[in-house]
């Protein structure tokens, strides 16, 4: 599912920003990206301009990137029509993909982990490793399977 830009016209995304945050505080017990502003919109907005990346993809089979704040669309060297239209198995390079696969099905199997580190790749061949990533999965408001997110703060260029 392919989603318009994040802006105020749509206020950030706010729904889907939201199910972001209600699965993560669901999984880990009450954490949250950050303190909520007095709106969805708000929080949504904030999310956005923050200054650690978030992203999220589906359930396809080969998952597709639904959503990336303005850091994750800078530091992976994207545009939004890039993000959104890219396999999020393309964050990696080849040879840690495989890695990335077992990280995503632990989450599949455990509902997050946390403190992962790996590396990945922007559209532009630069390398960085993440350090202390969350990633967890998503559910709609009826328990379905939706996709997984994921957060980090740190990371480092190679």
């Amino acid at each position: 599912m392919a989603f318009p830009p994040p802006a105020p016209a749509n206020q950030y995304l706010s729904e889907h920003v939201t199910l972001l945050r209600r699965n993560l505080r669901e999984l880990t017990g009450g954490r949250d990206l950050i303190e909520p502003k007095a709106t969805d919109a708000e929080t949504a907005r904030a999310i956005y301009h923050a200054p650690f990346v978030l992203l999220s993809h589906d359930r396809a089979p080969d998952p597709i990137l639904t959503y990336g704040n303005r850091l994750a669309l800078k530091l992976f060297e994207l545009t939004w029509e890039q993000l959104t239209a890219m396999p999020s198995r393309l964050t990696a390079e080849a040879p840690d993909r495989e890695e990335r696969s077992r990280l995503l099905a632990e989450v599949d199997g455990r509902g997050f982990v946390d403190d992962y580190s790996g590396v990945r790749i922007s559209w532009h061949g630069r390398r960085f490793r993440i350090e202390r990533a969350t990633v967890w999965n998503l559910t709609d408001s009826r328990g379905r399977p939706f996709g997984q997110a994921a957060t980090f703060g740190e990371w480092h260029f190679l």
